[in-house]
């Protein structure tokens, strides 16, 4: 063979490895942990919709993940309507629920894998039904249960695999929430609660989880994680496989977030989880709101330091989110202080906060709505489930020509601030928190280290300020009131000058209050 033929050759086989190199590149590069950073929790979604949103709109946004409801087999309740808490009151592990049966959960998992967005499983093992929910084939396939004797055949589950024998009180429900045996060993609200001490129930709920994990779903929620012993959750843990390699490296692990409400100074303490996994932050939400309403004195020039010298978990450990679907109805924690939907203004600031700052995984609540009713402070209607046909199944989620939702879907992640806030968060990913700004008050800005720039005007009155952006020269598109389309900014345009200086304007009474700038969006 030629010289030159020789040295074709080498050319071609390097081009032949840079073009392998290459695609395993982009296979790896859909792993939440390199560049896509936020999960959306399409609550109560049905699994054919979430495929179409998986292909159609999240991942083209830049969406790591997605929260599901619980896959599994549920107690059916009417009352007259079914409540979205009929999710929570397991029958069985199989796969048959309102939002679909066991083939079109396999279709949304591989449909949602092939485009780099990966599907978290809201796992619940804490219990099963109501102990008062009595007997029958009344679950969403069709089961046989009884909760009086504590009979679970599909599973199976017998009256051994229970907590009752343990418990002291003489209810059997927790009657004192700061002794932390009752909490973890006592009925939660009636529901029976499974002793994950045996071997024969961590067997049990791993293998529904690895079930899951076969078919491709990238980690779990664990619901009820605080009434859990965090040695049996690490127990059951050891038991699951890893994930499949169909669409993830060879020997990753199942991403695992533990839902404990720890507000501090309660019996069960979120720092006692970490050694799972990664934990619910529920003082995120709760005290970001706060500082939004300016109750109590806050105000976001506070918000400096805002993190672990705020009393949060540390970040690596933290999930973080501004509601979630207890909270946005009253439940869980936060109180009145949390900001959803409904406030519509104040929520976009606080979830595009949450996006620009570096604290936290973050995860984004997509919601439906339902007609509220207050009496005594409390919302009679909290208990109303997602949009439904008379037959109770759930209603498909329709997209209007403006892109957002119908049939009474809210879909707060497609509200055009948002999608565009994770994709600066994605553009921002590891650079660190600086040139911070504020006027004392509730003017507040900061960077994102050479990558973005956001400034807040929670204030009374305008703000006009010139500001070291850190960011290289050039004209940048506004993310919030518009974005970067081809050559031109369809919203407001800010100009950075070679020294990073630019000049900033934002009216108080402005319906989006804020700006955020980022280097891909720069013309």
């Amino acid at each position: 063979m030629s010289s030159h033929a020789k040295g074709n050759l080498r050319c071609l086989l390097l081009l032949l490895l840079l073009a392998v190199l290459g695609l395993c590149w982009i296979s790896y590069k859909s792993d939440p942990q390199t560049r896509r950073t936020s999960i959306v929790h399409l609550f109560e979604w049905r699994w054919t919709d979430v495929a179409l949103e998986c292909e159609r709109y999240l991942a083209p946004n830049g969406f790591a993940g997605i929260q599901i409801s619980p896959p599994n087999e549920n107690l059916v309740i009417t009352m007259p309507w079914r409540p979205w808490w009929e999710r929570y009151q397991p029958i069985s592990y199989k796969i048959c629920s309102r939002s679909g049966n066991e083939n079109e959960f396999r279709n949304m998992v591989t449909r949602c894998n092939n485009v780099g967005v990966h599907i978290y499983v809201d796992a619940v093992f804490n219990h099963m039904c109501s102990s008062g929910a009595g007997s029958g084939y009344r679950g969403t396939c069709g089961s046989y249960f009884n909760a009086g004797s504590r009979y679970f055949p599909a599973v199976p589950y017998s009256n051994f695999d229970f907590n009752d024998q343990i418990c002291k009180t003489p209810s059997g429900d927790i009657a004192n929430y700061s002794d932390p045996v009752q909490v973890r060993d006592c009925r939660l609200l009636g529901l029976v609660d499974l002793t994950q001490r045996s071997d024969y129930v961590r067997s049990k709920i791993a293998d529904y989880m690895n079930h899951l994990l076969g078919i491709g779903v990238a980690g779990f929620r664990i619901d009820a994680s605080k009434h859990i012993w965090p040695q049996d959750i690490n127990a059951i843990i050891d038991k699951l496989n890893n994930l499949n390699t169909r669409w993830f490296p060879r020997n990753s692990r199942p991403f695992i977030y533990q839902e404990v409400i720890d507000m501090g100074g309660e019996a069960v303490r979120s720092y006692e989880y970490f050694g799972n996994g990664q934990v619910t932050e529920f003082q995120y939400g709760a005290q970001l709101g706060t500082v939004l309403r300016k109750w109590n004195g806050k105000k976001m020039a506070n918000l400096k330091n805002w993190g672990e010298s705020w009393n949060l978990m540390p970040s690596d450990k933290a999930i973080v989110f501004v509601d979630n679907h207890d909270n946005q109805r009253g439940h869980g924690a936060g109180g009145s202080s949390i900001l959803t939907f409904r406030n519509h203004r104040l929520y976009r600031m606080a979830v595009s906060f949450m996006l620009a700052h570096p604290y936290g995984t973050t995860r984004i609540m997509s919601s439906y709505r339902w007609p509220r009713h207050i009496q005594n402070g409390t919302d009679i209607n909290s208990w109303v489930g997602p949009p439904s046909y008379s037959d109770g199944s759930i209603k498909h989620v329709p997209i209007n020509p403006n892109g957002t939702c119908g049939n009474g879907w809210v879909c707060e992640h497609r509200w055009h601030q948002i999608r565009n806030m994770v994709i600066f968060r994605n553009v921002v990913y590891g650079q660190p928190l600086v040139q911070w700004w504020d006027n004392y008050n509730n003017q507040v800005a900061f960077g994102r280290d050479g990558k973005g720039f956001i400034i807040f005007n929670n204030d009374d009155r305008n703000l006009f300020e010139m500001l070291p952006t850190g960011l290289p020269a050039g004209i940048y598109c506004d993310v919030i009131t518009g974005q970067k389309e081809g050559n031109h900014c369809t919203g407001i345009e800010i100009h950075v000058a070679a020294n990073g200086l630019a000049n900033f304007y934002i009216n108080s009474q402005a319906e989006n209050p804020y700006i955020a700038i980022h280097v891909e969006a720069k013309l």
